[in-house]
């Protein structure tokens, strides 16, 4: 049976984590529970500046590696990460996310596979904490948040909350971008350029919580406005352009409520209907976001990448 394990893939698991000692241990105890050999298992966690450095051997983990990257943001610690990595695999987890048990073995089944690119992405759930009545946020974002099939299939990248990929791939594509890029995006199009668009898998699943408060998810598409804003300049667009964008950003509201009536992924009227109700919200807000952000700095709110409750 050793020697079974032995002949396996080395994956190393890269964390980034900033001021969320809490989430990180949900975290740690989900790969605990991987039914990937844990003799195949590096984990290494990256802290990008915060209070306290995560006591590992208190949460139960003295076996994880820490390493510490000063430069902020999520790219820089998973470049950092990725530096004291041995495996051959790599696969990469947000703090606040915990792992489905199956979530390495599908992840290596994906790089393994006859027609595998060298990267792949999985699907993002919320972590509902009663099914039977969902928070608005939780509603809305069971629905449009982290759609990974989405992302992959139509935008050529995978979110960094849910990736793997091998490590002779990130070593032609080079490394996750800083704090003032949309860094999964960014890597994301470049491997796909360079001949490595990712896979998607339905069962390399992890949990995200959802938003405690809109204003979270108000600073979540704060910096991803702020993002699209410098790309979209960085193309040659005009003003014109972005502002129709703005108003189609909020007409889509209306079209995607029939998306939160019918989605598989939410059940009863009430909670689809309080999805519905943060839709309307947040897609007016968006709107709103973008017009100003057209007259100001398109770099506002991307200074700060932790999220307490998403990404």
């Amino acid at each position: 049976m050793t020697g079974a394990a032995e002949a396996r893939p080395l994956v190393s698991v890269v964390i980034p984590h900033l001021n969320q000692p809490e989430f990180l241990r949900t975290c740690l105890d989900s790969l605990a529970r991987q039914d990937w050999p844990a003799e195949r298992t590096e984990i290494i966690v990256v802290d990008n500046g915060s209070r306290e450095l995560p006591d590992l051997a208190g949460l139960g983990y003295p076996h994880v590696k820490l390493l510490a990257e000063a430069e902020p943001g999520p790219g820089p610690a998973r470049n950092r990460g990725i530096a004291g990595a041995s495996g051959e695999f790599l696969a990469f987890i947000d703090a606040d996310c915990r792992a489905d048990a199956g979530w390495l073995s599908a992840a290596v089944a994906g790089l393994t596979a006859a027609d595998s690119s060298g990267v792949v992405g999985g699907d993002v759930r919320i972590d509902f904490r009663d099914l039977r009545h969902l928070t608005p946020l939780e509603a809305y974002e069971a629905v449009f948040a982290y759609r990974q099939k989405l992302y992959i299939g139509r935008h050529g990248y995978s979110g960094t909350g849910n990736l793997a990929m091998r490590r002779e791939v990130f070593d032609k594509v080079g490394p996750f971008g800083g704090i003032h890029t949309a860094e999964d995006m960014d890597w994301g199009q470049r491997a796909r350029a360079a001949g490595h668009p990712a896979r998607y898998r339905a069962d390399m699943i992890v949990y995200h919580p959802a938003r405690t408060s809109v204003a979270e998810l108000q600073t979540k598409w704060r910096r991803h406005v702020a993002h699209t804003l410098v790309m979209h300049r960085q193309r040659g667009g005009s003003d014109l352009a972005w502002a129709t964008r703005s108003a189609m950003v909020l007409a889509s509201a209306v079209p995607h409520m029939a998306a939160v009536l019918t989605s598989p992924r939410l059940s009863g009227l009430g909670n689809r209907l309080r999805g519905i109700g943060v839709l309307v919200g947040i897609r007016a807000f968006r709107a709103g976001e973008m017009l100003r952000q057209r007259s100001g700095s398109a770099t506002a709110g991307s200074e700060s990448w932790n999220r307490p409750s998403g990404g």
